[in-house]
């Protein structure tokens, strides 16, 4: 045996127990990791609308950082007041509308079996009466409402990263004394702050466009809660690919117990498919441009693993969580081959 032998069982042995240490605390801390998670994309969001603003212009000057800041923080405190006030309307307007929708849905069932040339339905009726669509709608605007009560420790978290941000360079500078050394993090810091404050504005711009023509979408055809499944809709856009067939399956689904007719379904489905479509393989791929260097196999992969880990959380996690450690591992020699697979184009930037 060679004299390095031992010196790569060792390394290997140790990557293993760090990864499965990692993959425990994952799991076990997982109520506080998932709301810091959340709250570390918002406040990337925060600060890539801050630096919008600061390039608009304002009387021929640039307003200070600080106004900016200020400004992106009310958009976002409006638009969760907005959404907050949106789910507890629809919840009563879901609970009121379900029983009309169970009747359809019995209707439907029982046309489908006379369809089949069932002179019976036993089997049928048994399924209708154990799908409790009321139940199934209040369930899920329950669930809904749970996320959104669940924000106020979010945004404690980003109330406390705004106001830590403006001494991260002088911790930096506590931390690694050595100029090199120092330079060396704060590039590696900010390559990650520029890719992902770039892929949350791209994939909020791109989330909110999708939920607008979908809610006028269905406004047009006449579906119930419209507004509300538009903002189901722009939410689902996070989750990649699962995300797409959700936001057409679910709003398609209420048409059918709704109308229980055939043309509404079918523009519902139609019309946000298209829509699906056209911004999430036409208009965002090129707005992302190379900046989402990460195979769509991988995304796939990190979507099912991150879900398993922390639920529906992961999935809309789980794109920029793989594009830190995609840059993390592309800092280093020995992790630098992981990166590249893990990349769409086999190409990774070296730090």
């Amino acid at each position: 045996m060679s004299e390095t032998a031992p010196a790569r069982i060792g390394a290997f042995t140790g990557a293993v127990l760090i990864a499965a240490l990692t993959l425990y605390l994952l799991v076990e801390g997982r109520e506080l990791l998932i709301p810091l998670a959340v709250a570390i994309v918002i406040w990337y969001l925060l600060n890539a609308l801050a630096d919008f603003f600061d390039r608009i212009p304002v009387i021929g000057k640039k307003l200070p950082h600080w106004a900016t800041l200020v400004g992106a923080v009310i958009i976002v405190l409006v638009a969760m007041a907005l959404v907050a006030e949106l789910i507890s309307d629809n919840i009563a307007q879901v609970a009121a509308a379900a029983p009309a929708y169970q009747a359809n849905f019995e209707k439907l069932i029982q046309g489908a079996s006379r369809m089949a040339g069932f002179q019976e339905t036993p089997d049928f009726a048994r399924i209708a009466d154990e799908i409790n669509v009321r139940q199934l709608i209040s369930g899920l605007a329950a669930t809904v409402a749970g996320f959104a009560g669940s924000l106020g420790i979010v945004l404690i978290y980003v109330l406390f990263l705004l106001i830590e941000q403006g001494s991260f360079e002088k911790k930096l500078d506590a931390l690694f004394p050595n100029a090199d050394k120092r330079q060396e993090v704060r590039d590696l810091v900010h390559r990650m702050q520029v890719q992902i404050q770039s892929y949350v504005a791209i994939k909020t711009l791109a989330s909110v466009a999708t939920g607008g023509i979908s809610y006028i979408i269905l406004l047009i055809v006449g579906v119930d809660f419209a507004a509300f499944w538009g903002f189901v809709i722009f939410l689902l856009n996070y989750i990649p690919t699962i995300g797409s067939l959700l936001g057409i399956l679910l709003p398609t689904l209420l048409a059918v117990v709704q109308f229980a007719t055939l043309g509404p379904v079918l523009a519902v489905v139609i019309g946000g498919g298209a829509t699906q479509f056209l911004i999430g393989n036409v208009i965002e791929p090129r707005l992302m441009g190379t900046s989402l260097n990460i195979s769509p196999l991988v995304v796939l992969i990190s979507l099912a693993v991150w879900g398993t880990i922390w639920g529906l959380a992961g999935m809309f996690l789980s794109v920029p969580l793989t594009m830190i450690a995609m840059i993390i591992f592309s800092h280093f020699a020995a992790t630098r081959p992981i990166a590249i697979i893990l990349s769409g184009n086999g190409e990774i930037e070296r730090s």
